[in-house]
C-alpha cells in the first residue's frame, strides 16, 4: 500500500517505500500522458494515395493530399502506382489516386505495370474499397486525361465503390485540383469520425507542404520569375539542316534550387509579326478592349495563336462543311489530321474558312491560353549553382505562301533581349524526382538521348563528375550529321579524357547510304548492354516520345532477349522489374 497522507516534499531523503510507490506512480502517469498521446495523434483511417506523373504534378498534388490528409486527422502516404502490387491494392480501404495522362492517353511511365496488373484477369475483386480519381490532362489532346477515366472505370469494374466524382483537369489544375482535394478529404474526415489536429487548415489542399525533399517555390506559372538570359549560343553548325541552341538562365536572387534531371518551364510570348497578321486579317488595331484585357496584349501573352484548339477546329468544320478540313476529319483518321494540321497554324485556317469564319469575337474562346513549355535541364546544380542551362532545337520551317516558326523556341533564339524585351523571361522550376542520377556514385549510368534528348545526360555527366562518382557512365548520342550536328563534341571528348564519360556510342544517320540511329548501336553492342544491365545499370532515355523512345525500348527488349535466351515474355518481365527498381526511366515528349 502507498504511504497515506499528505506528500510532503523535504530535504529529508524518502523511506524506501516511498521512493518506490513514487517511482510507480510517476511511471504510471507518465504511461497514461503516452496513451493519451499515442491515442490522439493515432489516425481514426489511412487513406492511400497513389500518383501516376510523366512530369512532377500529379506527385506534387499527392504530398498535397497527404498533407491535408493528415491535418483533417487521417493517417496516410503518397506511393507511386507502379509500387503498388494488387495484394497491396486489395487490402486498402480507402484511395485516392492522382493520375496524369501521357502521350496520346497512354499511361505515364511510372503507373504502365499497375495498369497492366488491374487489367489482368487475375486482378483481385475490390468491394472493400472506397476511391476517388484526379485526373491531370490538356484538352488540347483527343484523350483527355485517359489514363484517369481508365483507372476510374476499372476500379469500379473490381467492385471499388466511389467516394467522389472524379474531376479532369486542365494545364491549369492548380484550383480545380484544389477545390476537389478539399471535398475529397472532408468527406472522407466524416465518414470515419476524423478530427483535425489542432491548428490544422483544412479548407484547401492549396496550403499544405510539398513533397519531402522540395522546398516550395514562389516562382510558378502564375508567378514566374523573371530570369535574365546570360547566354544564347548556337551548338549545331550553320549549315546544319536544325538550329540546336545553348541557353543560360541566371537565377540571380530567385533562390530557385534545381537538380539534375529537373526541367525549366519558360514563359513564351508570341512573335509580333504574327500577332500583327491576326489584327490584320480581323481588321483589328489592337486597341480594342477584349476578355482578359486590351487585344493586341491578349493576343502577345495569353493566347495560344498558332496551335488551333480541337474545339475551333469542330466549329470550322461546323461553318464550313465542304472545306479541306472538314474533308480530312471526315475520314476519322487522327493520324491523318495530325499530319494535315502539322505545317498549318490558326491563320492558315480561318483564312481557309473564307466567308464561314468566325469573327474575332467569336474566335476568341477557341484560342487556348498561352501556355509554358517546358525544357530539360541539361546542367548539373554542383557544377553551375547559379544558373540553369537549357538545350533547345529552334522551329522554323516554311511551305509556298508562309513562313512559320516555333513560339517559345524562336522566343528564347530571337525575341529575348530585343525591342521592348529587357533581356529577361518568365520561367518557374518543374521538379522531376523520378528522373536522376543514381544515389549509388559507384552505380553504372547507361543514357541514350539523340538530338536535343542529350540534355539532361549532360547535366548528368556534370554531376557526376562534380560527385567525383566511380560509376561507370555510357552514353548513346546521335543525329543527322556528325559534321553538322555533333552538339557539345569538346565538351563529352574532355569529359572522356577525364573518366568520366567511359563509353560514347555515336549515330548520325545520313552520313552513310543506310540510316544508323541509336537503337542500331545499342542492337551492336548487346552483349556488353547486357552484362551493364546485370552490373546494376540504371538506364534513362530521353527524346521524342512518338518513335524514338518507342524504337528503343524494342531495341532494349530485343537486346535482353537474345542475351538471356527465353524469350519475349521472359525479357518483358526483366524490363518491368528494371522500371520497379526504378533502373529505366525515361524523360520523353
Amino acid at each position: 500500500m502507498p504511504p497515506t497522507g499528505s506528500l510532503i516534499l523535504a530535504d529529508a531523503p524518502f523511506s524506501a517505500e516511498q521512493e518506490s510507490w513514487l517511482a510507480g506512480f510517476i511511471a504510471g502517469v507518465a504511461a497514461a500522458g503516452r496513451r493519451e498521446t499515442a491515442a490522439a495523434d493515432t489516425p481514426s483511417a489511412t487513406v492511400d494515395v497513389l500518383f501516376g506523373t510523366q512530369t512532377g504534378n500529379a506527385e506534387f498534388l499527392a504530398g498535397e493530399l497527404v498533407a491535408g490528409a493528415r491535418a483533417r486527422g487521417l493517417g496516410g502516404a503518397a506511393t507511386a502506382l507502379d509500387d503498388v502490387t494488387p495484394e497491396r491494392l486489395a487490402a486498402m480501404s480507402h484511395l485516392i489516386v492522382v493520375v496524369s495522362t501521357y502521350g496520346e492517353g497512354e499511361m505515364p511511365d511510372n503507373a504502365g505495370l499497375f495498369w497492366e496488373a488491374l487489367q489482368a484477369e487475375s486482378a483481385p475483386r475490390l468491394e472493400g474499397l472506397r476511391y476517388a480519381v484526379l485526373g491531370l490532362g490538356d484538352r488540347g489532346y483527343d484523350d483527355f486525361c485517359q489514363a484517369a477515366k481508365l483507372l476510374d472505370t476499372r476500379l469500379e469494374q473490381l467492385g471499388a465503390t466511389r467516394l467522389h466524382d472524379r474531376v479532369d483537369c486542365d494545364v491549369e489544375f492548380e484550383e480545380p485540383a484544389a477545390a476537389w482535394t478539399a471535398s475529397v478529404l472532408d468527406r472522407l474526415a466524416d465518414e470515419t469520425g476524423a478530427t483535425a489536429t489542432a491548428g490544422a487548415t483544412t479548407t484547401t489542399a492549396a496550403s499544405t507542404a510539398p513533397p519531402a525533399g522540395r522546398t516550395r517555390s514562389p516562382w510558378n506559372r502564375r508567378s514566374p520569375y523573371r530570369s535574365r538570359l546570360a547566354v544564347n549560343r548556337l551548338l549545331s553548325s550553320p549549315d546544319s539542316a536544325k538550329e540546336i541552341r545553348h541557353y543560360e538562365f541566371d537565377l540571380g536572387d530567385s533562390g530557385i534550387t534545381y537538380t539534375a534531371g529537373d526541367a525549366l518551364a519558360v514563359v513564351p510570348v508570341n512573335d509580333d509579326a504574327l500577332v500583327v497578321d491576326f489584327l490584320k486579317q480581323f481588321g483589328a488595331s489592337g486597341d480594342e478592349d477584349v476578355e482578359g484585357g486590351r487585344l493586341a496584349e491578349v493576343l502577345s501573352t495569353g493566347r495560344e495563336i498558332r496551335i488551333p484548339s480541337k474545339e475551333l477546329v469542330a466549329d470550322l468544320v461546323e461553318r464550313a462543311p465542304s472545306s479541306e478540313l472538314a474533308s480530312v476529319v471526315a475520314h476519322g483518321d487522327r493520324s491523318d489530321l495530325d499530319s494535315w494540321l502539322w505545317d498549318r497554324d490558326v491563320l492558315d485556317l480561318i483564312r481557309d474558312a473564307g466567308s464561314a469564319a468566325p469573327g474575332l469575337d467569336e474566335l476568341l474562346p477557341f484560342l487556348r491560353p498561352l501556355q509554358a513549355r517546358q525544357y530539360s535541364i541539361s546542367s548539373s546544380p554542383l557544377a553551375h549553382p547559379d544558373r540553369i542551362h537549357l538545350t533547345v532545337a529552334s522551329v522554323r520551317y516554311a511551305n509556298a505562301h508562309r513562313r512559320y516558326e516555333g513560339v517559345a523556341s524562336t522566343y528564347l533564339a530571337d525575341r529575348i533581349g530585343e525591342g521592348a524585351s529587357d533581356g529577361t523571361a518568365g520561367v518557374y522550376l518543374q521538379p522531376n524526382a523520378s528522373f536522376g542520377v543514381p544515389a549509388d556514385d559507384d552505380a553504372p549510368m547507361i543514357m541514350i538521348g539523340p538530338g536535343t534528348g542529350i540534355a539532361p545526360f549532360r547535366g548528368f555527366l556534370h554531376e557526376r563528375a562534380a560527385r567525383g562518382a566511380a560509376g561507370r557512365n555510357w552514353l548513346f548520342f546521335g543525329d543527322q550529321h556528325r559534321r553538322t550536328d555533333f552538339v557539345y563534341e569538346d565538351e563529352l571528348t574532355q569529359l572522356g579524357e577525364q573518366g568520366v564519360l567511359t563509353r560514347l556510342d555515336l549515330a548520325f544517320s545520313r552520313d552513310q547510304a543506310e540510316k544508323v540511329y541509336v537503337q542500331t548501336r545499342m542492337r551492336e553492342q548487346s552483349r556488353e548492354l547486357y552484362g551493364w544491365l546485370e552490373d546494376g545499370a540504371h538506364v534513362y532515355v530521353c527524346g521524342d516520345a512518338s518513335r524514338m523512345a518507342k524504337d528503343v525500348e524494342a531495341a532494349l527488349l530485343g537486346v535482353i532477349a537474345e542475351q538471356r535466351g527465353h524469350g519475349e515474355d521472359d525479357a518483358s518481365q526483366y524490363l518491368a522489374d528494371l522500371r520497379r527498381a526504378k533502373r529505366y526511366v525515361r524523360d520523353v515528349y
